[in-house]
């Protein structure tokens, strides 16, 4: 067990928090108890995974997607009132971390997508709010860009929207979790065989086709299980808390 507040400054310190300009505020978003036992943790703090953390006893929520994103509607309404209801009622605290999850060269989305893929990690790029999220390696081996799709689908449980485009095997290859699409103008400027992120948009297969960069859009969700739950069993054992990780299933 451990003070909420020896938790939060621990996290802060851990991931950096103040050197991110986020589209959310980092850490503590709802209140709950003062002290943690029980931990739970998941990807978006959404209504079910709000039910399964209370059903589950948790004193505390740690999640990647929180909420009071900038731009969206302020007033305590609708959705927005159910869930954080749930929290409320529960004495259950709300803990988010986004960018700042996301760049940890250790316990972050992005390292921990690398263990998953057995990729090795060469170094970091990609800048947003201020910090570096993205990672660039390299394929133990190089393979054929099909046969990458079906072991990043083995490994994630998501078979990956994979756009060809490449000449020859894969070996360099950069890396974003989530919605991180946009960058790819970054990783065929460095010259790398393929990118590898979440989601896809429109313009991206053309930018894909026509830099001669392989493309693999892997699930917004899917490719953001992995570092919630690292940071998890590290607070756990740190603290030693009860911890379990809640997967919501999501097909974006």
């Amino acid at each position: 067990m451990a003070s909420l507040r020896e938790i939060l400054v621990y996290l802060d310190d851990l991931l950096q928090v103040a050197r991110a300009s986020d589209y959310c505020p980092n850490g503590l978003q709802v209140e709950g108890k003062p002290e943690v036992r029980r931990l739970v943790s998941g990807v978006t703090a959404c209504q079910a995974l709000l039910e399964a953390a209370a059903v589950a006893g948790a004193d505390a929520l740690l999640v990647h997607h929180g909420y009071f994103w900038k731009g969206e509607a302020a007033p305590i309404i609708g959705m927005k009132r159910r869930r954080l209801k749930i929290l409320l009622a529960n004495d259950i605290s709300l803990l988010a971390y986004h960018l700042p999850l996301d760049a940890h060269f250790e316990l972050g989305n992005n390292a921990q997508l690398a263990r998953v893929l057995n990729l090795e990690v060469k170094g970091q790029f990609i800048e947003a709010g201020g910090i570096t999220i993205g990672m660039y390696g390299c394929l133990p081996t190089p393979m054929k860009g099909e046969a990458w799709a079906r072991y990043i689908a083995e490994r994630l449980g998501r078979k990956p929207l994979y756009v060809p485009a490449h000449k020859g095997d894969i070996y360099t290859v950069g890396w974003c979790t989530g919605g991180a699409q946009g960058y790819i103008e970054q990783a065929a400027e460095k010259g790398l065989d393929a990118y590898l992120t979440g989601e896809v948009s429109e313009p991206t297969v053309h930018s894909a086709r026509e830099q001669g960069i392989d493309f693999f859009a892997c699930g917004h969700h899917a490719t953001e299980r992995y570092g919630v739950q690292a940071l998890g069993r590290h607070l756990a054992e740190k603290f030693d808390l009860e911890h379990q990780f809640i997967d919501i299933d999501n097909p974006a």
